[in-house]
C-alpha cells in the first residue's frame, strides 16, 4: 500500500506544481479568512479519487470538503488530508509547501505521506514502520538526531507564529541549554527537518488543524521523535475540536524545559 500512496501523492504534487507554473494564481478566502486557490483543489480531488480507490470503505477527510469533516471520529480509521498545506508559501512561490497525508487509526496517526513537489522531496513514515526520504530519486532511511551539550540546540522557528508564547520557550530553551540557533522551514517541512536530524525541536505555541500536524507527526514518530501536548501527551486525531492544543515537536523529550 505504501508505493500506491507515495504514486498519490506525487500525483497530487504534479496537479499542485501545474498551477505553480502557469502563471498569475487565481486566490480566494474562505469563511475562516484562510486563502485558498486552484491548487488546493485541484490536489483534493487527485488524492480523494485516488484514496478512495486504495481503501474503498475508509473515509477521506479533507481540509477542503467540509461535509467530510463529520467522518473525523476517535474509533475506527479514516484519511486526514491537507491537499496543499502552506498556502501562502504556494502564493508566496517559495516552494515550502507541502501534500499531506495520514491515515488515522483509533485517534493515532498511524502513517503519513508529506510531499514537498517543488522541492521534489519525499517523505513518508510511522511509528514501528520507520521513517523515510527520497529527494530526486535517491531514498534515504531517516533517525533524529542525538542532542549533544556542546552543540546550540536548532530550533524551528516561523517567522509567521513567532509570538511571545513561543519566544519566551526559546528563551527558556537557552537558559537551560546554553545556546539556541533558529532554522527556518514552512508548512510541514518543519516536522521533516526534525525527523532527518537537521533540527530539534519545533515549538507550536499557536493555533494548528488536525490535518495540519497528522501526516508529519507519523512520519517523525517513525524516525523516533515526539509531537507532545504542553501535557507530554502525543497529539490525538478524530477528537471532537478539529484544532489542536500547542504542541512540541522533537527529537527528545527531555530537552522540553519544565
Amino acid at each position: 500500500m505504501t508505493q500506491q500512496l507515495l504514486m498519490i501523492a506525487r500525483a497530487a504534487g504534479s496537479a499542485i506544481l501545474a498551477v505553480y507554473q502557469e502563471g498569475p494564481l487565481q486566490v480566494v478566502h474562505k469563511a475562516d479568512c484562510n486563502p485558498v486557490t486552484t491548487a488546493d483543489l485541484a490536489a483534493h480531488r487527485v488524492l480523494e479519487a485516488g484514496l478512495r480507490y486504495l481503501l474503498p470503505d475508509c473515509p477521506v477527510v479533507s481540509e477542503e470538503d467540509p461535509a467530510s469533516h463529520l467522518y473525523r471520529q476517535q474509533h475506527g480509521r479514516f484519511w486526514l488530508i491537507d491537499p496543499l498545506d502552506g498556502t501562502k508559501e504556494f502564493i508566496a512561490r517559495n516552494g515550502e509547501f507541502t501534500v499531506n497525508i495520514a491515515l488515522v487509526e483509533n485517534g493515532r496517526s498511524v502513517l503519513g505521506v508529506v510531499y514537498a513537489p517543488a522541492l521534489e522531496a519525499l517523505y513518508w513514515g510511522g511509528a514501528g514502520v520507520g521513517a523515510f526520504r527520497c529527494v530526486r530519486g535517491q531514498t534515504v532511511s531517516l533517525r533524529v538526531a542525538t542532542p549533544s551539550a556542546q552543540s546550540a540546540c536548532r530550533v524551528v522557528a516561523s517567522k509567521s507564529h513567532l509570538n511571545a508564547p513561543t519566544q519566551s520557550l526559546i528563551a527558556a530553551l537557552g537558559d537551560a541549554l546554553g545556546a539556541v540557533s533558529l532554522v527556518q522551514a514552512g508548512s510541514s517541512l518543519k516536522f521533516c527537518r526534525i525527523a532527518e536530524g537537521a533540527a530539534d525541536i519545533y515549538p507550536r505555541l499557536a493555533p494548528t488543524c488536525e490535518w495540519d500536524t497528522a501526516a508529519a507527526q507519523a512520519v517523525l514518530e517513525g524516525a523516533g521523535g515526539s509531537v507532545l501536548d504542553l501535557q507530554r501527551r502525543p497529539l490525538h486525531y478524530g477528537k471532537s475540536e478539529l484544532l489542536n492544543p500547542s504542541f512540541i515537536a522533537t527529537c527528545d523529550p527531555a530537552l522540553i524545559p519544565p
